[in-house]
């Protein structure tokens, strides 16, 4: 039996991000909603989703150059 352990770190990675999200939205929300009520945990919500777009362009945005780069590099 083989340890793949690139692939360990990657899956390892992806349960924290999803963890940390899971966290953020279901906690963090779920006290402004407990607190402040409704109004303010789906401003709360919109607030966090505006958040993650710039993220999420910028990801993209690297994600798009690396496959350009690696399709450039095969000539």
């Amino acid at each position: 039996m083989s340890r793949d352990l690139r692939s360990y770190i990657k899956d390892t990675n992806a349960r924290l991000v999803i963890g940390a999200l899971v966290l953020l939205f279901l906690v963090g929300d779920g006290l402004i909603w407990l607190i402040y009520g409704s109004g303010a945990a789906v401003m709360g919500l919109l607030c966090m989703l505006g958040a993650f777009v710039p993220i999420g362009l910028i990801l993209f945005f690297l994600k798009l150059s690396d496959w350009i780069l690696k399709r450039a590099g095969r000539d």
